[in-house]
């Protein structure tokens, strides 16, 4: 039995194409995935995220968990509001769930966990609340009589949509810079993006979701699949967890070096495991310069030795296939690969693993 979000009857009254992604009923696209990407480029799109896992945690020594917990410092959260993205790995280096922390007080954080983790990175935080005897409680906010729905709306007209519909959010949002939140009850709203677009991330009592989508809806906002999605971060030069990541990959290896604070007297879950291994690989871009279609786990050829695609794609915004690689250190950006597809070796280039942001193509 699929999992549904609060939106499920909504996507179905659209006649949105459903699929099941990571055991939730969930909408891949509304028609042209094509049309829903350029749509969040160049105007405004909105997806449901309802999925995602809204974890509240509130206690005296919120600071002090935290600090173990993740391989980022939250001693960087100073300021209300703001928001710090973060690995959370396992004794062995690995990354367990990559997730948001949102700063609020000293004694409340809200973290955002990703899906098909959410189970176990509760029972992680959990085992480690009562290991470090920690003075914490923590609430999963995805189910139960405190649901909330998330819908980001996303795309250089973003902001002007969510204040037509919200028109009581502007003052506390128009100011947010890129990684804050604000509260405005009962909404919850973040600038923390998964396309490379401006926008928001609205958190909501599970109750009003439908309505503020539909409201999103008649104000002219696209609704947006999971394809689009995909391709929007990959071209953002985003990671997925579970295709560029899991639990047998640094975060080093991963590109996510800068979520990581190693340096200093603090310790962290994974942290000496990091240390003794350094980083191994490298996580580059790539274009394909012949015609193909890159792809998940198809093996790169390299000078230095053979990588592997964790994520690939065909670019709407570039007009070509892209991916993003784990590759062999000493590859550099400009270095010509090649790709093994079907059997062939496929030409392509290194590049910054950022291919579009703000509506534009970079690389």
């Amino acid at each position: 039995m699929l999992k549904k979000t609060v939106l499920n009857a909504a996507h179905r009254a659209l006649g949105a194409r459903m699929v099941d992604f990571g055991g939730w009923d969930m909408p891949v696209n509304y028609g042209s995935q094509i049309e829903e990407h350029h749509a969040v480029r160049n105007d405004c799109g909105m997806f449901d995220v309802s999925h995602m896992c809204p974890v509240d945690v509130v206690g005296p020594d919120c600071r002090p968990f935290l600090s173990r917990l993740v391989a980022n410092d939250v001693a960087k959260l100073t300021v209300s509001g703001k928001a710090l993205y973060s690995a959370m790995l396992n004794e062995a280096g690995g990354v367990i769930d990559d997730l948001i922390i949102y700063f609020l007080t000293d004694t409340r954080f809200r973290i955002v966990v990703n899906a098909g983790t959410a189970e176990k990175d509760l029972a992680w935080m959990q085992a480690k609340v009562a290991e470090w005897k920690f003075d914490v409680t923590i609430t999963q906010r995805r189910d139960g009589n405190n649901a909330l729905g998330i819908i980001a709306v996303q795309g250089p007209n973003a902001r002007a949509k969510v204040w037509q519909v919200l028109p009581q959010t502007k003052a506390a949002t128009e100011g947010l810079k890129a990684f804050f939140a604000a509260e405005i009850a009962p909404y919850f709203i973040a600038s923390t993006g998964y396309t490379g677009e401006d926008g928001y991330e609205i958190m909501l009592p599970a109750s009003e979701a439908e309505s503020v989508w539909n409201e999103l809806l008649k104000a002219g906002v696209a609704p947006c699949g999971l394809g689009a999605r995909d391709t929007l971060r990959l071209e953002a030069g985003m990671n997925l967890y579970g295709q560029d990541m899991d639990e047998t990959v640094s975060p080093l290896d991963a590109g996510l070096a800068w979520t990581v604070a190693i340096k200093g007297e603090r310790d962290f879950v994974g942290k000496s495991a990091l240390t003794a291994a350094g980083q191994q690989k490298q996580f580059l871009g790539l274009i394909l310069l012949d015609k193909g279609v890159l792809r998940g786990h198809q093996q790169v050829i390299t000078k230095q030795g053979n990588g592997e695609i964790t994520s690939g794609s065909f670019s709407p915004t570039l007009q070509q296939s892209i991916a993003l690689a784990r590759l062999p250190l000493g590859v550099q950006i400009g270095d010509e690969v090649e790709v093994e597809i079907r059997g062939k070796l496929l030409k392509a280039k290194v590049v910054k693993p950022v291919f579009a942001r703000n509506g534009k193509a970079l690389s």
